[in-house]
């Protein structure tokens, strides 16, 4: 498709047609000057040029790793028997050649944009077929292969989902049925709630009673302990009991 082609940023503005096929004579170049006058007559010089205008200093430390250059890709030449066509295009920036037994997704779709600039020889456009077979009969070069076929003859499957054959046939759907998520009666206080009605008072009787406690300090109340209660007999008392105690054990 040119429009594809064009898309991809391919200048093919003076090509006769596409896909572009030309006679085997091709094939048989070995200098690059006459493969440069073949590709200006069949007006693919202009994406060559395109090329070369494109060379630029790659961005980052990749320059500094063997990838200084960057620039942007020529066209495909597809040959069927290499009769010294390789070496002479490969000097011509962003031309690229490939044997049609090795055709490279890479190469026919760089970065994965379809649409590259392909130009065909005869015998390697008519070995497609027996490389790759038609859509009524397998490939003669490859054992038991042919290409891809649609295995559905409708696409839209919403329509073969909601159509009346398909609905008929199917059982009618089941309810959803949720189910609620436990939750930790420590941690969620209206679970608790629900398994002990009475912490809800406790808690409150909690509170009160950190509230009275912060009062009485911010008063400074202080309680008096029991020993600081005792009298002066008690404590006398208590300590003549604790000696009587100990000298029963002394030697």
């Amino acid at each position: 498709v040119p429009a594809l082609v064009m898309a991809r940023g391919h200048h093919i503005n003076k090509v006769p047609e596409v896909p572009l096929v030309i006679s085997d004579d091709l094939q048989t170049l070995s200098k690059t000057q006459k493969a440069i006058e073949t590709l200006k007559s069949i007006g693919a010089l202009d994406d060559v040029e395109k090329v070369k205008r494109s060379r630029a200093i790659r961005r980052g430390t990749g320059k500094a790793r063997n990838r200084r250059y960057v620039q942007r890709r020529g066209p495909l030449v597809i040959y069927n028997e290499d009769k010294g066509l390789v070496k002479a295009l490969r000097n011509v920036s962003g031309v690229d050649t490939c044997c049609v037994t090795r055709l490279n997704l890479l190469q026919l779709a760089p970065g994965g944009h379809l649409g590259r600039f392909c130009v065909w020889t005869k015998s390697a456009l008519q070995r497609l077929d027996s490389l790759y077979g038609t859509q009524t009969r397998r490939a003669s070069e490859k054992k038991g292969y042919h290409l891809p076929r649609p295995i559905m003859s409708q696409p839209d499957l919403n329509r073969i989902i909601n159509s009346d054959e398909v609905q008929s046939a199917v059982r009618p759907g089941r309810p959803v049925v949720k189910y609620s998520r436990k939750k930790n009666p420590l941690k969620n206080l209206g679970v608790m709630n629900k398994l002990n009605p009475y912490v809800k008072v406790l808690r409150r009787h909690q509170a009160l009673a950190r509230l009275a406690a912060a009062e009485a300090k911010k008063k400074g109340d202080k309680t008096k302990s029991k020993k600081a209660a005792m009298s002066k007999e008690q404590k006398a008392k208590i300590r003549a009991t604790k000696a009587a105690f100990r000298k029963q054990f002394a030697l």
